[in-house]
């Protein structure tokens, strides 16, 4: 009995809060309703897939994959020649992989106005170009370049000085080829110091002259050729091993390849301390506005020299041009973006490039044997020597240390060579800084 009164006493309880509950109402419309649902559930299933797709297109768009063009496939793949020459065939991999790394930084497809690229103010590649821009780096190679130079040869032999300053027939001949080209004149300037194959001289006078800022005297502005002649230049220094031997063997008999030079008198250490001093006066009279270049090679071996600035000088030579080398590599490399640099100017610049230095080459060695008709005996010079008076150091002064080996290993030309090697790098900081006088 007590069961039964429970059971009907829910049963009342669960009548009377029905209403209040809402669960009439529900079971009332729960067959009317349930079309209805189940055309909601099929509606949020389509606006989800929707979503989805339209989510999918998005990122799509924001991908390499939808922004790319055949311009920047063609300037990845360079970039990759770039790194392989460098690993596989050790041609010059402190530079040509970090240019090879940029060029493909440079070429990664992306949407404008991200601040990612390196021509968008902003972006960290464009804080990192600033110093190329400006002609920041060049100057702070030159200093670890004087710190690990050592100018012994050339204090003992200085006629040897001549066959560098030769050698600087490649920039003008490059020079009066641009202008028959077309270029205005302050980028036919730019474009000739290519022929020095120095890499840094060569973006220092671009970002003089050539560098999308500046305007010409009818009021237009000159072109950004910054890119286009930096990696022509460091591509040829690169390439010394290739270009210059056929040259050796086609101007310089094998007779005069043979001819060995008397060892160079000893240098004093006092010699070596006055040397970087006389020379920054002197070469800076003659060309002042190569100060940033030429300051700073003279005083980055004066740091090495003086004996008492070991720890400035290891700095110079080691972990500071390190850093810039890099940047400098990355930098230039990146700012080949395939919109700018696959133009006609840039194949033009190459050609030029190539020109020139084999014009260079020529002049050295060609003005290595003229020289030794007004010199007898043992002072003769080995013509090869010449080749050397182009500014890639010490990759040209190796190879005519090689190229005399195959003539005869028993002929050792390396420290004969670094003298007009080093004077090729004076040489085109002096002619940049003369292009720079006339034209700036």
């Amino acid at each position: 009995m007590k069961k039964l009164i429970i059971i009907f006493s829910s049963i009342a309880l669960l009548v009377f809060l029905r209403p209040v509950l809402g669960l009439g109402e529900n079971i009332n419309s729960a067959s009317n309703s349930s079309i209805s649902t189940t055309q909601v559930d099929d509606n949020e299933e389509e606006s989800i897939i929707t979503e989805a797709v339209d989510g999918i297109k998005s990122f799509y768009s924001y991908t390499g994959f939808a922004n790319s063009s055949s311009g920047n496939v063609i300037m990845i793949f360079i970039g990759i020649v770039f790194i392989y020459l460098g690993i596989k065939y050790n041609y010059e991999p402190l530079l040509l992989i970090p240019i090879g790394a940029g060029v493909i930084l440079g070429n990664i497809p992306f949407v404008a106005g991200n601040q990612t690229g390196i021509y968008e103010t902003g972006s960290v590649l464009n804080y990192l170009y600033f110093g190329v821009v400006k002609g920041i780096y060049p100057p702070l190679i030159f200093l670890g370049i004087g710190a690990m130079t050592d100018f012994s040869s050339l204090i003992a032999n200085p006629k040897l000085m001549l066959l560098g300053g030769a050698a600087q027939i490649g920039v003008f001949a490059t020079f009066m080829g641009a202008l028959y080209l077309g270029f205005a004149l302050p980028e036919a300037g730019a474009i000739g110091i290519i022929g020095g194959a120095d890499g840094p001289t060569a973006i220092f006078l671009s970002s003089k002259l050539a560098n999308g800022v500046n305007l010409l005297p009818d009021g237009t502005t000159v072109k950004n050729l910054i890119g286009p002649i930096a990696i022509a230049a460091y591509s040829y220094m690169a390439l010394v091993p290739v270009i210059q031997p056929p040259l050796m063997r086609l101007l310089i008999s094998k007779k005069d390849r043979k001819i060995k030079m008397k060892p160079p008198r000893a240098v004093t250490q006092k010699e070596k301390m006055i040397f970087p001093v006389v020379a920054m006066i002197l070469t800076l009279f003659i060309s002042p506005s190569a100060l940033p270049l030429l300051g700073m090679l003279f005083f980055g071996n004066l740091l090495k020299e003086s004996g008492r600035t070991e720890r400035l000088a290891d700095t110079a030579r080691t972990k500071l041009i390190d850093i810039v080398t890099i940047l400098l590599g990355v930098t230039v490399g990146a700012s080949t973006q395939a919109d700018i640099f696959i133009t006609k100017d840039s194949m033009l610049i190459f050609g030029l490039g190539a020109i020139s230095f084999v014009i260079a080459t020529m002049g050295g060695l060609l003005f290595a044997k003229f020289m030794n008709l007004f010199l007898k005996g043992d002072n003769k010079i080995n013509p090869l020597i010449g080749a050397a008076g182009v500014s890639a150091v010490p990759d040209s002064a190796r190879v005519v240390h090689h190229e005399g080996l195959k003539s005869d290993p028993t002929n050792y030309l390396l420290m004969h060579a670094m003298a007009p090697n080093v004077s090729g790098v004076i040489g085109s900081a002096i002619a940049a800084g003369i292009i720079l006088s006339f034209l700036a």
